[in-house]
């Protein structure tokens, strides 16, 4: 019995000694943070020791990018195929305002006469694609169009920006000293650019080649971990051959919703074998019932698509041929 008391005593002394070890180490941490901030203080005369207060996380977890890099404004980016330095090159480009908001990355106190579109005239030079001059034109026709810079509320380039593929013919150089010259440019506050395609075969990145700065970005095929809500836009990809106007009559009546169609979703184009978007093409082939679901695609893309082909090319390029 005496012998239990004794090893119970030993236990509580060790127990004690440790807590007042540990507590120790603490009251000298804070001390020595203390006495340098005093010294910091003191170095700058009239400045007071300021509050300290808890750090108040607004997201519990980081992200953290391959190869140690990390950006607080910027998405893990899933260009597997892309090294350090292009991935470094397209966050500073594209995702360096990654927090815009309407409420944030746009004047509306310039729509207070209405809302009015201006299109900046093209410069000396300058030739713009078929595709773009239709969505100009599109909006030069509207009854938003305004020819007076100080009257509109929202300005579209002049500029080029659709095809932004550093292999195409129709890639504009230099648009980032030419946008950044604009008179009322103002880091892309209040500006709409439009883009269908970026990056270059076969791994397509969203890299544009120029900063959008705060600029509504209006583009197709654009990745979800970059589309900012309730400020950029998702558009269709569409062909130098699509009408501007025209048409046959729409379907839709008073009392017929939704409307009577032939077609419930028609796609034509290209099915890539390889590279980003290839697994999400190829696997809505099951969809196509050759009725009101068209799906028809090609897999002649690229120089050595012949390579990758699979069992369904040989059909699917003899039906798009059609």
């Amino acid at each position: 019995m005496q012998a239990k008391k004794r090893y119970l005593v030993v236990s509580l002394g060790a127990c004690l000694l440790l807590v007042a070890y540990l507590w120790g180490l603490q009251i000298g941490e804070f001390h020595h943070q203390n006495h340098h901030q005093h010294n910091r203080v003191a170095q700058s005369p009239g400045l007071s020791l300021p509050r300290q207060h808890w750090p108040e996380w607004t997201h519990p977890l980081n992200t953290y990018l391959e190869d140690g890099e990390q950006e607080e404004d910027s998405p893990l980016l899933h260009h597997q195929h892309t090294s350090p330095r292009e991935r470094r090159e397209i966050r500073n480009n594209i995702y360096k305002s990654r927090r815009c908001r309407m409420d944030t990355c746009f004047d509306f106190n310039r729509c207070q006469r209405g809302f009015k579109v201006y299109i900046y005239p093209l410069l000396k030079g300058e030739k713009v694609s078929e595709s773009y001059q239709k969505i100009l034109t599109a909006v030069e026709d509207s009854r938003f169009h305004t020819t007076d810079i100080n009257e509109a509320c929202l300005y579209v380039l002049g500029i080029d920006t659709l095809d932004r593929d550093q292999l195409s013919s129709q890639y504009i150089h230099n648009v980032k000293a030419k946008i950044q010259s604009l008179p009322m440019w103002n880091d892309g506050r209040n500006h709409l650019i439009f883009n269908l395609y970026s990056g270059t075969w076969p791994y397509y990145t969203e890299e544009l080649g120029f900063d959008i700065g705060q600029a509504i970005l209006a583009k197709a095929s654009i990745d979800m971990d970059n589309f900012r809500p309730h400020f950029d836009v998702s558009i269709p990809l569409f062909s130098k051959d699509h009408s501007q106007k025209g048409g046959d009559k729409g379907y839709l009546t008073l009392k017929n919703v939704p409307p009577s169609r032939k077609y419930l979703l028609v796609f034509k184009g290209k099915r890539y074998l390889t590279g980003i978007g290839s697994e999400t093409r190829n696997a809505l082939y099951h969809i196509h019932n050759g009725e009101d679901i068209i799906l028809l695609t090609t897999c002649k893309h690229g120089k050595d698509w012949e390579k990758h082909k699979d069992a369904r090319c040989d059909r699917d390029n003899e039906e798009y041929s059609k």
